[in-house]
């Protein structure tokens, strides 16, 4: 068995060539990949609006497909999903609007997540604390109250109060404020066709309630058991899932692989996978394991 190596040292150990190729974006496989997303969302929503038989079922999927939409949101803050800037620009501008996650704030704190990953001083995941590490906190955490209540606090101070993080550049302080003023207009106009209309409701707010916890459960995964060290490979978790995940997630379940290597696009990152393999450390054979083995170390 070839010894193990970091994140770095395999980098720089791939030939020009396969970065190249591992590199190379394409706007056709990212809009192919939204096309089918987007069909399952409007099928969903369709038959929602016109409540056809056993139409409550569809509100399980159309959630889990507009929580997911933050998956994409991040793949936009690399840059990655498309091969035109515009086009990544405009697709996590739209997702700012379901999941209440304004795109340009959230750009540089990813950014600044990738940097420090699990650096519980440094990482922002982690600026109000570890993850769960009790039964209460971790159930709290899975209902997605913090999430809601975070986001709309943050769009809250980004649009009328300060926004003095230190990962946000003050060049882009008057961008953030413009995108939280926009997202907090809109969500009033959504509350406001309520007096018209109860589609809202079924269409977005219940779906993204319930689909919530099923991407905190998602995300825990991509870090949680992970030990605060500065290898990709090892710091981040890659779980071995189904082709439905991987679509809802675009391929973001090879998450250690996407942390060594950013740049490298969602759809090339199986084949990315293939070089990193014999180098993960961090790694769950599906979520139900992964959630059993973190459900293991909770105090209770």
């Amino acid at each position: 068995m070839p010894p193990q190596l970091t994140h770095t040292d395999l980098i720089k150990s791939l030939p020009a060539d396969t970065k190249t190729a591992l590199t190379t974006r394409s706007d056709l496989a990212g809009l192919k990949h939204l096309a089918l997303y987007g069909a399952a969302v409007l099928l969903c929503s369709v038959g929602i609006a016109a409540q056809v038989p056993l139409w409550p079922l569809l509100i399980l999927p159309q959630g889990l497909l507009l929580v997911f939409l933050f998956t994409l949101s991040h793949e936009c803050t690399h840059q990655t999903p498309f091969s035109s800037t515009w086009l990544n620009e405009v697709a996590g501008h739209a997702c700012a609007v379901p999941i209440a996650l304004p795109f340009v704030w959230f750009r540089y704190f990813h950014l600044a997540h990738h940097k420090f990953t699990n650096d519980p001083d440094r990482d922002p995941e982690l600026e109000h604390g570890p993850r769960p590490e009790t039964l209460a906190t971790w159930l709290t955490y899975l209902s997605g109250w913090g999430y809601w209540g975070a986001m709309a606090q943050t769009l809250w101070s980004n649009a009328f109060g300060r926004i003095d993080a230190p990962y946000l550049p003050a060049r882009r302080h008057n961008d953030m404020r413009r995108e939280a003023r926009i997202l907090l207009g809109l969500y009033a106009l959504a509350v406001l066709s309520l007096i018209w209309s109860p589609l809202v409701i079924w269409l977005w707010i219940v779906p993204v309630l319930i689909g919530q916890p099923f991407l905190r459960l998602y995300l825990l995964a991509e870090h949680g058991l992970c030990p605060p060290v500065a290898n990709m490979l090892e710091n981040s978790r890659t779980t071995f899932t189904n082709r439905i995940v991987r679509f809802l997630a675009w391929n973001m379940p090879y998450h250690a692989e996407h942390h060594a290597f950013p740049n490298v696009p969602f759809h090339q990152l199986p084949a990315f996978h293939q070089i990193t393999q014999e180098h993960l450390k961090s790694t769950s054979d599906g979520y139900g394991e992964f959630t059993a083995d973190y459900a293991k170390q909770l105090r209770r």
